[in-house]
């Protein structure tokens, strides 16, 4: 059984348990994240997950540990990247087209002021 326990230890004795978390949660800093995970790896092939483990322990205002949750392979849930790209209004130019686009656009001479004009002469 794991050594900490909820409202008994605090984010500070957590880590000298613990160590440091695998990670901190993304719009939560009270949720800390340990990732474990076994692994075989066969010649060059990319290596098979066997287990693994993710320990998310809570913590409350106080700085102590308010709930612990254990998550194994059995609750992962597969994401499936889709590959759809964002339409974009506006042309789509070649690099000819980018090249041959910013030919006169800018200044040859150093001098870049307007020169003023008087009225008259």
């Amino acid at each position: 059984m794991l050594a900490v326990q909820p409202g008994e230890y605090s984010k500070e004795q957590v880590a000298q348990v613990l160590g440091t978390p695998s990670t901190v949660g993304t719009f939560d800093q009270n949720t800390w994240y340990y990732i474990g995970s076994r692994t075989e790896t066969t010649a060059f092939f990319d290596p098979d997950i066997l287990d693994q483990q993710i320990l998310a322990i809570k913590f409350d205002d106080g700085g102590y540990v308010s709930d612990m949750r254990l998550y194994g392979a059995e609750d992962a849930t597969e994401v499936i990247p889709v590959d759809e790209v964002t339409p974009t209004h506006g042309r789509q130019l070649n690099i000819l087209q980018q090249i041959l686009g910013n030919v006169g656009r800018f200044s040859q001479g150093l001098d870049t002021k307007p020169k003023a004009t008087v009225p008259g002469q």
